[in-house]
């Protein structure tokens, strides 16, 4: 059935507003159109890691989410996700809950909670091949807890633990590639995505992850206005920036073979998208321009490689 935004966005809200997400912030979006993919005659079960989601949607004794929901800890969200997930399994064969009701399970957690300290419980629950998604709204930081870096940071980002000045340029390492290591799963179904446009693109590769049977998992570019230093206005803008530069490439793999879903029609230099954010505003000073073409030549690279990898495996698989 072709894409129809007037339907989706008319479909009750699982994930509801009045939560105290920044204004700006980009994982509310997420959250709220992950779920609207759900079935309407669909149970969810939701596992949420600490972060800001969860402490600025489940606050005792309110909460912005209409299904079952779990607050858990940074390490063990998918752990948590993972056991709901036998659970209802095993009181379905035992006749304990009706056979032709559904259930989804879905887990979401930040980067930190998913790149770094959860990144074990993630690990094991993917190969062990569970019935479940698991979401990261990944906004590039520990941004709950005061902006520190994490391995999904980029390359020469100012955080608070990686400040740049005389010393350092920022952050020193590259991002992690997570979405790469869930591919070495060799699960079912990965993808990367972000809210563009009309949310197309992330709406039906939510649609995919959670009717899929066995495991899945999505990363979810979330710009946070306080740790990139944006207007809160640009939060669109900033990502359609993000896969127009090629920083943030949308594209899913499944069963092993990788399909790219945008591909602009006119890449943008990087520094398009670094220009807005205040964490990269030392790049832009004099004798700094190193900085923007090491950027650059990350992005170009990485580029490369994901067009190969999609050539490579449409190859194998004609």
């Amino acid at each position: 059935m072709a894409y129809n935004l007037k339907e989706v966005m008319t479909k009750p809200d699982r994930f509801t507003s009045g939560h105290r997400m920044c204004a700006g912030c980009g994982a509310p979006p997420v959250a709220r159109m992950v779920l609207r993919a759900v079935k309407p005659e669909d149970h969810v079960v939701v596992s949420n890691a600490t972060g800001c989601m969860e402490v600025s949607t489940c606050m005792y004794p309110y909460t912005a989410w209409t299904d079952s929901y779990i607050h858990t800890a940074f390490e063990n969200a998918a752990s948590t996700c993972s056991g709901a997930e036998a659970a209802y399994r095993s009181m379905k064969k035992q006749g304990k809950l009706p056979a032709d009701k559904d259930t989804k399970f879905i887990t979401f957690g930040g980067d930190g909670g998913t790149y770094d300290i959860g990144l074990q419980a993630l690990s094991g629950a993917m190969e062990r091949g569970h019935d479940m998604v698991y979401v990261c709204y990944d906004n590039g930081a520990y941004m709950n807890t005061g902006i520190q870096r994490s391995s999904a940071t980029p390359k020469f980002a100012d955080t608070t633990t990686t400040p740049a000045g005389s010393v350092i340029p920022g952050k020193a390492q590259c991002r992690k590639d997570l979405t790469s290591i869930m591919v070495s799963h060799h699960i079912p179904y990965v993808a990367q995505t972000l809210c563009m446009t009309n949310f197309k693109d992330l709406y039906e590769k939510a649609e995919k992850a959670i009717y899929t049977p066995g495991p899945a998992f999505l990363n979810v570019m979330a710009p946070c206005p306080r740790g990139w230093g944006y207007p809160t206005e640009m939060l669109m803008q900033i990502n359609k920036l993000a896969a127009d530069t090629c920083y943030w490439p949308l594209y899913e793999v499944v069963d092993g073979h990788y399909k790219i879903n945008y591909k602009p029609a006119k890449k943008l230099p990087v520094e398009e998208f670094l220009k807005p954010q205040k964490r990269f505003k030392h790049m832009f000073q004099p004798g700094n321009e190193w900085m923007i073409e090491e950027f650059q030549r990350i992005v170009d690279e990485r580029w490369q490689q994901l067009l190969d990898l999609e050539k490579l495996t449409n190859e194998e698989q004609a």
